[in-house]
């Protein structure tokens, strides 16, 4: 990744590249600004030059979303970014408080007079676990904003063209007859049948296009008679029905059946927020490029690349830059973590209070718990330093969680802020 550069008026300047933000660091004309992603700040004013106009490209998804920062003249990828969402997690949290509260008030109240009549929802309303995707996507839009000239934006829109996939017609003879078509379908697949063979279970391999009941048998071209099976497995099956080739193995032949059938989770959850998700980023005023994730394939397996969400963010739209290069090749790993919670106290598996109520008050001697530290411990039994994730205590005496263990009992006085705790954790990757 490139490094992030703000003048003294903390306008922002063309990235640099890591060697130069070394070089600015030591000689003492920059200092660090912020540690996620790596963002330095001058001490002396320059020369007014224009930075360079870069583009945003977002790949997103029910997990994960790939970010990228792409300057179009020159193909370079400037910053890489795999952003993780929580969404499970917030629905996991809403159900356990759904319980909970039922659990109390049954106790506490024989009977209820219904208010659900009388709430609305407003239009355009998604629940928290989808909402919650859009709105890591549009901080970090709004963030990147701030630290690089960007002038465009551009997003994937949707997975999957269930359109062209069920009427290839739609777009016209140079769509259908082309080979985007295959890369919708195929790509949709990959998705339903977590990239496996669906007879043997093998990953990592070439997969081929199997249809379910044989076309010779009268079986049809749609996605729900289609699967992934690899070259040996599909050999093997030839133009047998699914029951005879699997009479043998009851339980996967009632798998597929039932696999077959069901839909994509977390397509669904990508298609439910897309619109969402497209207004809020042409809400910023920059153009908002859209394209489909057959296209983002197409674009990429085209270069030889392989996946990963960072590089399909890079290759979505039809702005893709015929040849694309990365100086560095780290990509910062982003995890959306959330604020804390409000609950006042912990609860029992039964719904009943097991701790006391939490102070109102988050920091202690300045820190707070979720904050990027270094403490560097010149005394003691733990002499050492140590850079992790502090767990604040009333005391002043400190956990910090680093990479590979827990530090229990370190002194705030030995503490020196690296990162505020902003609702992310961090991590790199080569």
């Amino acid at each position: 990744m490139s490094v992030f550069v703000l003048d003294t008026n903390k306008k922002p300047q063309n990235p640099v590249h890591p060697a130069k933000a070394r070089l600015l660091l030591t000689e003492g004309k920059a200092s660090v600004f912020r540690q996620f992603p790596f963002t330095i700040i001058l001490k002396e004013t320059v020369l007014d030059v224009a930075s360079n106009p870069l583009r945003i490209k977002i790949d997103p998804g029910s997990r994960e979303t790939g970010i990228a920062v792409i300057n179009d003249d020159t193909g370079e990828i400037v910053f890489a970014m795999e952003l993780r969402h929580r969404g499970r997690q917030i629905k996991n949290n809403l159900e356990s408080r759904r319980a909970i509260r039922r659990s109390r008030r049954n106790r506490k109240t024989r009977y209820r007079k219904p208010r659900f009549d009388n709430r609305t929802r407003a239009k355009g309303w998604l629940p928290p676990s989808l909402k919650s995707r859009v709105h890591n996507i549009e901080t970090w839009v709004n963030r990147l904003c701030r630290f690089c000239n960007i002038q465009a934006i551009s997003m994937e829109l949707v997975r999957f063209d269930m359109q062209k996939i069920q009427n290839p017609e739609i777009s016209g003879v140079e769509y259908q007859q082309g080979e985007l078509m295959g890369y919708e379908v195929r790509e949709y697949l990959l998705e339903k049948w977590d990239r496996t063979c669906a007879y043997c279970g093998k990953t990592d391999i070439p997969l081929e296009i199997e249809h379910i009941v044989p076309k010779s048998k009268g079986g049809s071209n749609r996605v729900s008679n289609l699967t992934l099976a690899c070259t040996a497995c599909n050999r093997k099956k030839g133009n047998k029905p699914l029951e005879l080739f699997l009479s043998r193995k009851p339980r996967m032949l009632k798998r597929i059946q039932k696999q077959s059938k069901v839909p994509l989770k977390d397509a669904g959850a990508v298609n439910t927020t897309r619109w969402d998700l497209f207004r809020t980023l042409k809400e910023t005023g920059l153009p908002v490029e859209t394209g489909s994730g057959g296209l983002t394939k197409f674009n990429r397996t085209t270069r030889g690349l392989y996946k990963t969400h960072w590089l399909d963010a890079a290759y979505v739209g039809k702005s893709t830059p015929e040849k694309m290069f990365q100086i560095d090749k780290t990509v910062l790993i982003v995890k959306a973590d959330g604020h804390g919670s409000r609950q006042m106290c912990r609860v029992n598996k039964f719904g009943f209070p097991r701790t006391t109520a939490k102070s109102t008050e988050k920091k202690v001697k300045g820190f707070q718990t979720g904050d990027i530290v270094k403490a560097v411990v010149t005394s003691g039994k733990k002499v050492g330093t140590y850079i992790g994730r502090v767990a604040v205590r009333k005391s002043g005496s400190f956990n910090i969680k680093t990479v590979d263990k827990t530090v229990q009992g370190i002194s705030w006085k030995y503490c020196r802020l690296l990162h505020a705790s902003d609702g992310y954790s961090y991590n790199t990757t080569c």
